[in-house]
């Protein structure tokens, strides 16, 4: 895999332009490196996430996930290249069900909130829908890996089910939307 970073400053950057792992340049506003920069900021996101306290579970969990991330880092950072794998939607799959069979059943929506950790959970579903919208984007022009697409709809999805959870770790519960409020 590419080369490992030994000087941070390298200057070839002050044209507008990127290095991909595989050596070609292209613009810092590609359709490419868009998708690759939110794909960095959700994990940083989830990074702030894990400052919290957290169940060991979903602590175990998040890391995966990070990891997953980089890996779906690299990939759009190399054209045609495919590091994520099948397995880990199906991974994903599995925590979401495991992790929603504890929830009652959803009546209402729900709004962002509750504790810190749920709240930054939600604001980690909510970067990772931009991320998969950019990926879409990037696939109506470039191949991409049909799992990167699914990865973070289903991490999306995951996110909205840990908030939940989150909330109910710290002994609140759901943050209730009220349609009819004075």
């Amino acid at each position: 895999m590419g080369n490992r970073l030994s000087k941070i400053a390298t200057r070839t950057g002050d044209d507008g332009t990127t290095g991909l792992g595989d050596g070609t340049r292209t613009g810092k506003d590609s359709l490419r490196i868009h998708a690759l920069g939110e794909v960095d900021e959700l994990n940083s996101h989830i990074g702030v996430l894990l400052t919290e306290t957290l169940p060991d579970g979903i602590r175990t969990a998040l890391l995966e996930i990070q990891h997953d991330l980089f890996d779906l880092g690299g990939e759009l950072c190399i054209p045609g290249y495919t590091l994520l794998k099948t397995e880990r939607v199906a991974q994903l799959d599995a925590w979401l069900a495991e992790h929603n069979a504890t929830l009652p059943r959803l009546k209402e929506f729900i709004l962002p909130g509750g504790s810190r950790a749920a709240a930054q959970a939600h604001v980690c579903r909510t970067v990772c829908r931009r991320a998969e919208r950019a990926v879409v984007a990037l696939e109506r022009a470039e191949t991409v890996n049909d799992s990167a697409r699914q990865y973070l709809n289903r991490l999306s999805d995951l996110m909205f089910v840990l908030a939940r959870v989150l909330n109910r770790a710290d002994g609140g519960t759901d943050v209730l939307w009220q349609h009819e409020r004075t």
